[in-house]
């Protein structure tokens, strides 16, 4: 290793833990590590965001769709301040993810030099299972291979903060003396059990219930096969998390959808009838979406231990590999004859999915965003990947969109930040070059961030050998969202200094970056819009002209919330007449024929954050 530098080696090993790409900003802060990616011939690849916070998101969207750990690199102080946002997407919504942060040099550290802060007080919150600082070439290659193995084996975001001047020290590695550790690469695979004991007590419960409701999230997307068995024998339905969207199809008629604020109704009425509920593989936060805490007897499924037991008062927590639990647990059950709560379920599934093409069909002004989303349903690619941002657009993502086959899905489950639809999208880019990738953001979303990112799209598209990248922005002028909950939850009129957005032309926009795109302004012109953008030879905006009217009513939605949001119109609301009107012809497509409506319990009105969780 004569003439390696620390920098290099820390290249080398992560090259040698098939680290392809690190989405990284540069600073002087990393210029050994820089000068050392130059002596690599850029491997594994530097990917250049335009800020930090997107090379952290797009880390994160690369490590959802590909399985493996997101590396994320930035410079000393405010590129480290950067990242945060995005490393604690990852933490929250457990995605594998390494960041390597620069520092001063040691002989600075405690001067209150430039660009100086404290990145272990910094950082010991998101990266809590592991962040550690090189201050020898010794420590090396350890702390990159606990670095990787601990974001492996816990599912979460792990630092290891380098100093400039270690960067550019000669490298020397642990030798066989005391206070040394030598380190190896890989990580064994293993699927944890649980106890047989523990098995046949869960399915004591299972078969003692008549009417089985499951909640899965993306813990089960392995298992698939597994699920879909079980619900076969035990004549369940499925709902499924935001976060597990694509861990099972939607086009099997036991499956609910989404559950929660964003969820459907059928969804909601399965939990709400249910005596019997078996949890896979989520942590799902909304409590009171879930059976009354007496009313069913209840299992959960989960390969953490620290998170099992959260938020029902479950008889049996079964600690393990979800399909591995599955298929121990399987052999135990016994087949349900009677049928008629699964053929109920069906029925609602198969009267929701009439509703939500009604609520789409609801004339709008210039154009309503439910027909945008379900228009793009039947056209999504088997292969598509879909990214979706937070605020309403995850409303139709959750409602509208029909996951199945290959198709992948994520969003900022449990965060719930805005601003990773367009980077989530490009870090798939990088994970299935291959595969159509399309986001789904707001105005504001893209205002924030997702313009710049384009940036980062034209840059690197050639490198894509599927070259379609779909932006659909849903641009309806209004921080959409937080208006409705203003509305709906404190019976507060817009406040439009705060909501109101400026109009851009985003695709136009585009077409100056070397990209394509074109601007909706009728119902009309949707689904020739989408037919280009999904035939374009290089990544597309699509500017849909959205109403901010229709409203994001929730499954349940009580006379309460109803009242709520008149009395902000009343009381003053801009948009008064067509918020009244939109709601109204929304919500009564539930009470046409095919569409029985059944009212929700009162006070179920969700959490502040416009996503659930895994």
């Amino acid at each position: 290793m004569a003439g390696m530098k620390v920098s290099d080696y820390i290249l080398q090993r992560l090259r040698e833990w098939d680290v392809e790409h690190v989405f990284a900003y540069a600073g002087d802060g990393i210029n050994g590590l820089l000068a050392a990616w130059g002596r690599a011939d850029n491997e594994p690849k530097f990917v250049q965001s335009r800020h930090e916070e997107m090379s952290a998101f797009q880390a994160v969207g690369y490590a959802k769709f590909s399985g493996r750990v997101g590396v994320c690199a930035a410079t000393s102080g405010p590129g480290a301040i950067h990242l945060l946002n995005g490393l604690y997407d990852a933490k929250l919504d457990h995605v594998p993810v390494v960041a390597l942060v620069g520092q001063t040099n040691r002989s600075a550290m405690g001067g209150s030099y430039q660009q100086e802060v404290d990145l272990q007080s910094l950082y010991k919150d998101v990266a809590s299972d592991f962040c550690e600082t090189a201050t020898v070439p010794e420590q090396l290659p350890n702390l990159i291979d606990r670095a990787m193995r601990t974001a492996y084996a816990r599912r979460t975001v792990t630092a290891v903060i380098l100093p400039a001047d270690v960067q550019e020290l000669d490298y020397s590695p642990p030798t066989h003396a005391f206070k040394m550790v030598p380190s190896s690469l890989g990580l064994g695979r293993y699927a944890p059990v649980p106890a047989d004991d523990d098995v046949r007590r869960a399915a004591e419960v299972l078969n003692a219930g008549e009417k089985v409701a499951v909640l899965i999230g993306q813990g089960a997307r392995g298992a698939r096969a597994e699920v879909e068995q079980l619900a076969d024998v035990l004549g369940a339905g499925v709902a499924k998390a935001l976060l597990g969207k694509d861990a099972l199809p939607d086009d099997l008629p036991y499956v609910t959808g989404s559950i929660g604020l964003l969820g459907t109704r059928p969804s909601y009425e399965m939990m709400r009838d249910c005596d019997t509920l078996l949890v896979i593989g989520s942590s799902f936060p909304y409590t009171q979406f879930l059976p009354e805490l007496d009313q069913a007897r209840a299992v959960q499924i989960d390969v953490d231990p620290h998170m099992i037991g959260l938020r029902y008062p479950f008889e049996v927590n079964l600690v393990g590999d979800s399909g591995e639990t599955l298929r121990r647990l399987l052999p135990h059950l016994r087949r349900k004859e009677d049928r008629a709560w699964r053929e109920k379920i069906e029925k609602n599934v198969s009267r929701w999915w009439e509703v939500m093409q009604r609520r789409a069909a609801v004339a709008a002004d210039p154009v309503n965003p439910e027909y945008v989303v379900h228009a793009l349903d039947a056209r999504l690619p088997e292969d598509a990947i879909i990214a979706a941002d937070s605020g309403s657009a995850a409303n139709w993502y959750a409602r509208h969109l029909r996951l199945r086959g290959r198709m992948r899905g994520s969003l900022s489950g449990t965060l719930a930040t805005m601003g990773p639809g367009v980077p989530y999208a490009i870090g798939a880019k990088f994970a299935h070059p291959d595969r159509p990738a399309i986001a789904l953001v707001g105005d504001g979303a893209m205002q924030m961030n997702g313009m710049m990112e384009l940036v980062t799209a034209a840059k690197y598209r050639h490198e894509w050998s599927d070259p379609r990248l779909v932006v659909a922005v849903l641009n309806n002028g209004d921080l959409n969202q937080v208006t409705w909950e203003m509305r709906a939850m404190s019976g507060a009129p817009q406040f439009l200094e705060s909501q109101d957005l400026p109009d851009l032309p985003y695709a136009e926009i585009a077409r100056h970056m070397g990209l394509d795109g074109v601007r909706v302004e009728k119902p009309e012109q949707v689904e020739a819009a989408w037919d280009r953008a999904l035939a374009a030879d290089r990544p597309f905006v699509i500017d849909f002209r959205c109403d901010p009217a229709v409203p994001p009513i929730p499954p349940h939605a009580t006379l309460d919330q109803i009242e709520a949001a008149a009395s902000a119109v009343l009381h003053g609301d801009s948009d008064r007449g067509s918020m009244i009107a939109q709601g109204v012809r929304a919500k009564v497509q539930e009470f046409l024929p095919g569409a029985r409506h059944r009212s929700g319990r009162p006070g179920a009105t969700g959490g502040d954050t416009p996503n659930e969780g895994a």
